[in-house]
């Protein structure tokens, strides 16, 4: 029997389009060009990728960060619209033509314009975990009202979303998220004072940004990924677990109550959880997919976390828990002490000693709204920013 698919054109908001999700999300849309356009895109500072893109994509709308390359590239593109910052990026995500707004950018500047595309009825292909971390409990009350959809396209959420398709929620005992253990996998604690940002920035199975690749080294990345589960699966943190996998080919798993595992496996190559992101549910083939063949792998290995290894995601658990603003003040202080040790204003150790230091330092004796939270978000980082700017580099 042939399943024929009724696929209309998808016009895409694409959030952070020269980062490595963004390329990639880039190479899906224009491996179908009948199927996928991309409308509005934004990016920070890469205004030679940027340019590049506007060239090939022809969007009707641009943000970029800063007023200097709207004028650069304002006169080379007269047709195109742009804003600049935050706003720039509402409006990207918000044009009246956009179908879905995929998120890409690093950080909690994902937040305001995934809201924003939200209450404007957009569907969300999230890449961005920052806005989950922060605000899971608003997100996800504004989806619902709005009948939006949120759609993951990290790979380990991708891989549970799509083992939790069509299966009832009451037989589900745990998810188990897969981490490759990142960069420093094999290094103890002794070994891990003397490490370089070169050392870092080189994952064994993945190719991302900087700061995402730091955040996977310290598994700060596992532990956003885990709050993040929290809120899109709407599942208990004592039913969430981590297991090492160093391999990446099983990118995450679901646990049944009558011990049966479900499990996606594949190569590691993220246009697979963007594509399906933009296709769910349908299913099209990668073009150009990669080489993936089980028998060629020989076996695969699974170890328990080592939580006192990566007091990130210890904390992670810890955060999660406490629930209101913790986590966002855990991101924050995450957000500034990984880029400043991209900057060389810090040792690697130090992420973590900041991370948990804003942590112990946040106190919160009342329910939070919406709005103290992007606060405490702004004053977690002026706080480690200071701390940082005291104590240097040891």
């Amino acid at each position: 029997m042939i399943r024929v698919f009724l696929f209309t054109m998808k016009k895409i908001a694409l959030l952070g389009a020269t980062g490595s999700i963004g390329t990639n999300t880039v190479d899906v849309v224009t491996a179908y060009p009948e199927l996928f356009q991309i409308v509005s895109l934004t990016f920070h500072s890469n205004s030679e990728k940027g340019a590049a893109l506007i060239k090939q994509l022809k969007p009707r709308y641009v943000g970029v960060g800063s007023e200097r390359i709207k004028k650069e590239l304002g006169d080379r593109f007269p047709e195109v619209e742009f804003g600049v910052g935050e706003e720039g990026l509402i409006k990207a995500a918000t044009l009246e033509e956009v179908d879905v707004v995929l998120t890409a950018v690093t950080g909690s500047v994902g937040l305001n314009p995934t809201m924003a595309a939200i209450e404007a009825g957009k569907d969300i292909a999230l890449a961005n975990k920052e806005t989950l971390v922060m605000a899971g409990k608003w997100v996800m009350e504004a989806a619902k009202k709005n009948n939006v959809s949120i759609l993951p396209v990290d790979s380990e959420h991708s891989a549970i979303f799509q083992c939790l398709d069509g299966q009832a929620q009451g037989n589900l005992k745990e998810l188990v998220i897969t981490a490759s253990g990142g960069s420093f996998r094999d290094l103890t604690r002794v070994e891990l004072e003397s490490v370089t940002l070169e050392q870092a920035l080189n994952h064994p199975n993945w190719s991302m940004g900087k700061k995402i690749t730091i955040d996977s080294s310290t598994m700060m990345n596992k532990g956003l990924e885990v709050i993040e589960a929290h809120w899109l699966f709407g599942t208990d943190y004592d039913k969430i677990k981590v297991v090492l996998h160093k391999e990446s080919i099983v990118h995450s798993m679901i646990v049944f109550t009558d011990g049966a595992y479900l499990a996606q496996l594949g190569p590691s190559d993220m246009r697979e959880p963007i594509q399906y992101a933009l296709t769910y549910p349908t299913r099209l083939p990668i073009k150009n997919e990669r080489a993936f063949d089980l028998t060629q792998i020989g076996q695969l290995n699974f170890e328990p976390m080592d939580y006192d290894r990566f007091p990130m995601l210890a904390l992670a658990f810890y955060v999660g828990k406490k629930g209101g603003a913790y986590p966002t003040v855990y991101n924050a202080a995450n957000e500034v002490a990984a880029n400043s040790f991209i900057d060389g204003k810090i040792s690697y150790l130090q992420i973590e000693h900041f991370v948990q230091q804003a942590v112990e330092n946040y106190q919160e004796t009342t329910e939070v709204t919406l709005k103290e939270v992007i606060e405490i978000d702004k004053q977690t980082r002026t706080i480690v920013e200071r701390w940082i700017k005291e104590e240097g580099r040891l």
